[in-house]
């Protein structure tokens, strides 16, 4: 029998490309959506588990956890961002996602993940670079003030186009 599995993505060849390879495995059916009002607004289905974008087009995911949870009541709710933070990750884990993962995410993670099997690869604990520790602490004060760019600027001192310059630029990695 094969696990009902919900992709929430706007990232329509990251979405094709998902769904072909879970199909391929024998032990998952996949229904795509591009947006998570969509995916609310759908009839009830059987679920396992969302894979949900945090950044939808003009949607934040972390805005649909607890309606996507109670509607569809999977047992793994993960986020995928390309925007990972630690305050973002706090949020949706009090949102109630159970995993939260930085794109790009191997497709053997997200087995794993679904699985409830231990990632295979290992993950070196370095110190935060002076970028990643900005990153983390603008999407701290972000959280804080929900969203708000004009009073999140403001916050950290800064014009609210230069923090949205830097919003923009895609969130420093780990190397």
């Amino acid at each position: 029998m094969t696990k009902p599995l919900l992709i929430i993505d706007d990232d329509t060849r990251l979405t094709a490309v998902l769904k072909r390879r879970f199909i391929a495995t024998g032990n998952y059916s996949v229904t795509t959506f591009t947006k998570a009002s969509s995916a609310l607004a759908a009839p009830t289905q059987p679920c396992y588990a969302i894979l949900l974008d945090m950044m939808i087009d003009d949607e934040l995911g972390l805005e649909f956890i607890s309606a996507l949870k109670e509607r569809y009541q999977p047992q793994h709710l993960i986020i995928m961002t390309g925007y990972a933070s630690i305050a973002t990750t706090v949020t949706a884990m009090k949102r109630g996602a159970t995993d939260y993962l930085a794109k790009p995410a191997s497709f053997n993670e997200l087995i794993s993940k679904l699985e409830g099997q231990p990632a295979t690869t290992t993950v070196e604990n370095k110190p935060l670079t002076a970028a990643q520790a900005e990153w983390e602490h603008i999407q701290r004060i972000l959280a804080e003030h929900d969203g708000n760019i004009s009073r999140t600027a403001e916050a950290l001192g800064m014009h609210r186009r230069s923090l949205q310059r830097k919003l923009q630029k895609h969130s420093p990695t780990k190397k």
